[in-house]
């Protein structure tokens, strides 16, 4: 029964759990590297993570990760069982992540229809080799005192009886949460770890895969099983484990005579009956003497009924069972969804959106006489609810950046340890949330600066000494929201960026602007140098930098989002890099402008103010540059008729109007025609066919129909 089922369906719920599972398991090992050795509780979370995901992947007969997840698992269950001594830590932490990142290559191949075809020899064979520098150094007991941790292929999971003195017998009742998806594969689990202690092993529904109706009968009426095993009732509870799918599990030790009577648990009458359907105040009533009753002797105890001999009275249709955990708060219910259905949702509310611009813009309304007092009242209590609509599906597509920074953990470590750094690294503010198209969009530019400052920033523990520095290297990660913006940035205490350095190297590659003296430039203008394709100030070529690219990309990456790149850095203390990011893609608030006869938007944060402007403010350069002097300040202008070249638009600036534009502390004065309003804008890519335009970022469509095209103030300004 066990070798023909299908295993497809089971497919994708295997990859999402055994992914949750590597993320538990690597937090917990990147929270406690820097500690002595792994605390009890994580050594039993360890363990218990390997087993299940050594469990599964069995089931799914993905025998690499099997045999691997199984290795980790026997040097955990030598530490729970023998607390050995002087067990080296980092190396320990090294292997548990080499692991981790073995089993989470092979999902990755497998979830792109590839075979998980990984070697894992190499890493079992090191694996033995740590366990037996353990077993053969550690202060605890002998290797041989502890009982092996014994994997056995599945072959049949009906196993002949073959009592013994040391045998015992449980009667196992488990069941899990209402909204348990797939619950016979997670019955299924539990028989597959239990069937390697199991000396006899019976459950009910006995047919739990290829049995639609197992499921259903699971959840109702429960999961039974008969177990003949040689161990104790805490280390039976132990192996099946309560998570985010099992509700109970009540584990009963009976006597073989009533293990023989399977699963009918005796006579109905002698059975005690459980009162699913009266409230928890009836069956107290019941069990009270009525006013003036006098209350009978009580008979003779009957003898004990082992636990887990009952039954369940059926409940009658139209009844709700009340038990006395129904006066408990409901417990918080999750649902994964493909992603690809919440991008189609997200599609859909854009398109509301553009269709309520449609219907609210409709020429038609604008015929004089017409009475609209109703038409205003609905079309109001349409845009609540579109607006309502449009905020839960945003909250949805919002995740935390908590994953995103233990990826980062990770590469400290990891470059620290091959670097010989000794870094410290800290997170504040992981609980932010973002859109997840952009976190997408900043997992490798923030890698590229994580790199950058254990690899250029941060010293060696030689060079810290030699500076006066007595404290470990530290990168710091931190995020915020602001101004409907994240502001994420890494900072590190390390030697800082070098002015002189960075200046001369952009001096040689002919960066510097002609005839602008070097004094004239600020620190920031310098540390941008090093943003620049091919820049690279590192003498030395290592695995991590020196070649030139990664900067480059980081701020190609950022700008692709509409985001910026912000350098600050003092020479001897360190450097902080900023990243200053949208909250989300999809849907902004912009500003609706008019040049000539063309439509363009602008979001609303990037515009600091409107002005009307005179001619004999304007200042002209015999180069035909042109510079307007606002509250002291001279601004560039750039006319957006002629950026484009434009027709019929407004050459005079008394009759359009100008806009100043910030960002990154830089302004420019944009001027236009006209403003037309203010509306949510539904964000479109640019046709791929279309050449890309600086200063474009995107287009959508307006209440009319029309397209326009949304400015990019970053492209503007440079």
């Amino acid at each position: 029964m066990a070798e023909e089922f299908n295993t497809d369906g089971m497919l994708d719920i295997y990859l999402f759990e055994n992914e949750q599972l590597l993320e538990q398991l690597q937090d917990i090992v990147l929270e406690q590297k820097d500690a002595d050795s792994f605390d009890e509780e994580s050594i039993n979370e360890i363990f218990r993570t390997m087993h299940t995901i050594k469990g599964s992947s069995g089931i799914m007969m993905f025998d690499d990760i099997t045999a691997v997840s199984h290795k980790l698992e026997d040097v955990f269950y030598y530490l729970r069982e023998s607390h050995p001594q002087n067990v080296p830590h980092l190396e320990l932490v090294e292997h548990v992540l080499e692991v981790a990142d073995f089993i989470s290559g092979e999902m990755e191949k497998i979830k792109n229809g590839e075979s998980a075809d990984g070697d894992s020899k190499g890493i079992i064979a090191e694996l033995d080799k740590f366990l037996d520098k353990i077993q053969n150094g550690g202060g605890g007991k002998k290797a041989e005192e502890i009982p092996q941790n014994v994997h056995k292929e599945p072959t049949q999971f009906y196993i002949a009886p073959v009592a013994t003195s040391a045998s015992h017998f449980f009667k196992i009742y488990i069941t899990f949460f209402p909204d348990t998806d797939m619950v016979n594969v997670h019955a299924y689990k539990v028989v597959y770890a239990l069937k390697e202690i199991a000396e006899d092993l019976l459950y009910s529904p006995e047919d739990i895969i290829s049995d639609e109706s197992a499921a259903e009968t699971i959840l109702n009426e429960g999961f039974r099983i008969l177990l003949q095993a040689q161990n104790t009732e805490e280390e039976i509870r132990n192996i099946i484990g309560v998570g985010y799918d099992i509700k109970h599990v009540s584990v009963y030790e009976c006597k073989a005579e009533e293990f023989l009577q399977g699963f009918d648990f005796g006579d109905q009458e002698d059975t005690p009956i459980i009162d699913l359907i009266s409230s928890v105040e009836e069956i107290e009533a019941k069990t009270k003497p009525a006013q003036g009753e006098v209350k009978e002797p009580e008979k003779p105890a009957k003898p004990q009924i082992a636990p887990g001999d009952f039954v369940i009275k059926s409940k009658e249709p139209g009844k709700h069972k009340k038990l006395a955990k129904d006066k408990k708060g409901e417990k918080s219910t999750f649902i994964s969804v493909n992603v690809s259905k919440m991008d189609q949702l997200m599609d859909l509310i854009g398109e509301l959106v553009i269709s309520e611009s449609v219907v609210l813009q409709n020429p038609d309304l604008k015929v004089p006489g017409l009475n609209l007092a109703n038409f205003n009242k609905a079309a109001a209590q349409m845009s609540k609810i579109s607006t309502d609509l449009q905020n839960v599906i945003m909250s949805m597509r919002m995740v935390p950046l908590t994953n995103t920074f233990q990826k980062m953990n990770r590469i400290v470590f990891d470059v620290s340890r091959k670097l010989g750094k000794d870094i410290e690294f800290e997170m504040i503010g992981e609980t932010t949330e973002v859109d997840k198209n952009i976190i997408e969009h900043i997992s490798d530019p923030l890698m590229h600066l994580v790199r950058n400052a254990v690899d250029h920033g941060i010293e060696t523990q030689k060079e810290r000494e030699k500076s006066g520095k007595t404290d470990k290297g530290k990168v710091v990660l931190a995020a915020k929201n602001e101004s409907g913006k994240v502001w994420i940035t890494v900072e590190d205490n390390g030697k800082g960026l070098d002015r002189e350095k960075i200046l001369a190297k952009a001096k040689k590659q002919g960066l510097l602007d002609e005839g602008k003296p070097e004094s004239a430039y600020s620190d920031k203008e310098i540390y941008q140098f090093i943003t620049y394709p091919g820049f690279s100030t590192n003498e030395q070529v290592t695995e991590y930098s020196g070649r030139g690219v990664g900067m480059d990309v980081v701020v190609q990456n950022i700008q692709s989002i509409g985001g910026s790149l912000e350098i600050d850095s003092t020479p001897g203390y360190g450097s902080i890099m900023s990243l200053k990011i949208p909250l989300t893609l999809a849907i902004i608030d912009g500003i609706v402008l008019e040049t000539g006869e063309s439509s363009f938007v602008l979001e609303t944060g990037a515009i600091k103010s409107f002005i009307r402007v005179n001619e004999d403010m304007m200042i002209h350069e015999p180069n035909g540059e042109e510079y307007i002097m606002i509250r002291e300040e001279c601004l560039p202008v750039i006319r957006l008729g002629e950026w484009y070249g434009l027709h019929d638009y407004q050459t005079s600036v008394e009759n359009g109007m100008m806009l100043i534009l910030e960002v990154d502390n830089e302004k420019i004065c944009l001027f236009v025609d006209k403003l037309v309003g203010q509306q949510e804008i539904v964000v479109k890519p640019i046709p791929s066919y279309v050449k890309k335009v600086k200063g474009l970022s995107g287009c959508t469509q307006l209440g009319d129909g029309s397209i326009a095209l949304i400015l990019d103030p970053v492209g503007l300004i440079e």
